[in-house]
């Protein structure tokens, strides 16, 4: 059985592995070996799979020669397929001085847009592969953490009440010892990041944020404009908490922000969907969003009923006008909970400064 301890997924751990002589076996994942042509040559590589990793023609001879699988780097995709690590804010962003249309990010988006529908089982190959790296480097990043997701929608404005409350939210929940996991995008996403970023910060640290971020207090009408100002945040505030974000190119018009410290982004909305979900283990927080959050409260609640997963985990929705009346889940998630293993994990509280109470009671009623 294949597990990540066979993984190589950066020059280090190369080095490391192949003091020992022998690279038999394992899966090299996109590490640039144009300088251990020697080490390559000199060491036993049968078994071995090389993904993406760039090495000179002598180097790619000789491996394949022991019998190596060598899948070669793809040249001219703004993406990189085989990748073995998350992203980070500052790799998605990289070239932001030019404007964000020169970013990786917003590359990315145009090559998924020309290609999503030209019927190339070559592109959606890649991005099938792409994601599949991005999940093994996801679970790879949280195994053993107690991961809560918080949902919301993306149009949630930096300044607004609402978005200073899911900020705290985040934050509390990183201080508590929680792995803060969301959407990855705009609004209460962002939020949430922003929250969770902070935690090590002084309380004094959110309302000094805050005013910066309102300066761009929307992605729209200029993305540039909004990611500078969470940079901005950033400098000011260098050494932030981590917390995930799980961004799609599917909404590649919603940017991701800039606040998780690494993000999980994937091509796929269907596979990133159900991966947030699946993978937030310690409950998941609903804030007021509305088609995309309703459609994630009945996918998690979904397994819940069935059990398919496991024990139920916590499912708090925040808003009771929110989801009682202008979209009323509630009711409905409560009818489908009745008589249920999920019917003690489900909890509608009025403001986010009940979510860490709810999530504590429903974890002692385990």
């Amino acid at each position: 059985m294949v597990n990540a301890d066979i993984e190589i997924e950066t020059l280090a751990e190369f080095d490391q592995v192949v003091a020992r002589g022998s690279l038999s076996g394992y899966r090299i994942q996109s590490v640039n070996l144009l300088e251990r042509t020697f080490a390559l040559l000199a060491a036993d590589t049968s078994a071995a799979v090389f993904l993406g990793c760039p090495m000179e023609p002598d180097a790619s001879a000789k491996v394949r020669a022991d019998g190596a699988l060598v899948y070669p780097p793809v040249p001219d995709l703004p993406f990189n397929p085989y990748r073995g690590l998350l992203y980070t804010a500052d790799e998605l962003f990289t070239g932001l001085a030019d404007g964000y249309e020169a970013t990786p990010d917003a590359q990315a988006y145009a090559w998924f847009q020309e290609t999503k529908a030209d019927g190339d089982v070559f592109s959606s190959m890649l991005r099938s592969i792409h994601d599949d790296a991005v999940s093994d480097a996801l679970d790879e990043h949280l195994s053993g953490a107690r991961v809560v997701g918080v949902m919301g929608g993306h149009a949630m404005e930096r300044g607004g009440t609402e978005y200073r409350g899911a900020a705290e939210l985040g934050r509390g929940l990183a201080r508590s010892g929680l792995t803060v996991a969301t959407g990855g995008g705009p609004g209460a996403m962002e939020a949430a990041n922003l929250g969770a970023y902070l935690a090590p910060a002084p309380d004094s640290a959110l309302a000094e944020a805050l005013e910066l971020l309102a300066k761009a207090p929307s992605f729209t009408p200029s993305v540039s404009d909004w990611a500078r100002a969470a940079f901005a945040v950033r400098e000011r505030w260098p050494d932030g908490g981590d917390s995930v974000g799980i961004p799609t190119w599917f909404y590649g018009h919603e940017p991701p922000n800039a606040f998780a410290g690494h993000i999980a982004k994937y091509f796929a909305n269907a596979t990133r969907e159900d991966g947030l979900l699946a993978r937030s283990t310690a409950g998941v927080v609903f804030l007021p969003g509305a088609a995309g959050t309703v459609q994630e409260i009945f996918d998690n609640a979904t397994p819940n009923y069935y059990a398919s997963r496991g024990e139920p985990t916590p499912m708090v929705l925040v808003g009771r006008h929110h989801w009682t009346e202008h979209l009323p889940a509630w009711p409905l998630l409560r009818a489908l909970a009745r008589g249920r293993g999920m019917e003690s994990r489900i909890a509608l509280v009025d403001s986010v400064a009940e979510v860490p109470e709810a999530l504590a009671a429903m974890g002692r009623a385990q």
